[in-house]
């Protein structure tokens, strides 16, 4: 994607074991993943054959978030404040809640991008604001 005069205002990564979240949601369910993850995240990572990967990059995508926006998880920034989903190519396309989207305003961006990747054991996210 080309970003025509585009500035970087803020950049996070994370890297996410996905034994870690396989392990948390064997030991709490439901409400570890509706603690952190959107619905529509739910329902697209565990219709796959094996969720954890992708729910393990999107648990990075949303660390990586709050360390581009500065915040950390708190009081201005949730985990289930940045949703990931999939574009039309498969590509990740990121929603915001109100708080993300009012955090993308303060800091003077328009737009989060995200890039995702992951193997069988580690799951890692890139995250930019952009003006």
């Amino acid at each position: 994607m080309k970003l025509e005069g585009g500035n970087v205002v803020g950049v996070g990564v994370d890297l996410t074991e996905v034994a870690r979240i396989r392990s948390a949601h064997e030991k709490h369910g439901a409400s570890f993943l509706d603690k952190i993850f959107t619905a529509a995240e739910q329902r697209l990572c565990l219709a796959k054959a094996d969720p954890y990967p992708s729910l393990a990059a999107r648990f990075a995508a949303k660390e990586a978030a709050s360390k581009a926006f500065g915040t950390g998880i708190g009081a201005e920034f949730s985990l289930t404040s940045v949703g990931v989903l999939n574009g039309p190519e498969g590509e990740p396309v990121v929603e915001l809640d109100n708080k993300a989207q009012a955090l993308l305003t303060a800091r003077g961006a328009t737009r989060l991008l995200v890039s995702l990747t992951h193997t069988d054991t580690l799951a890692q996210a890139f995250v930019v604001l952009v003006r």
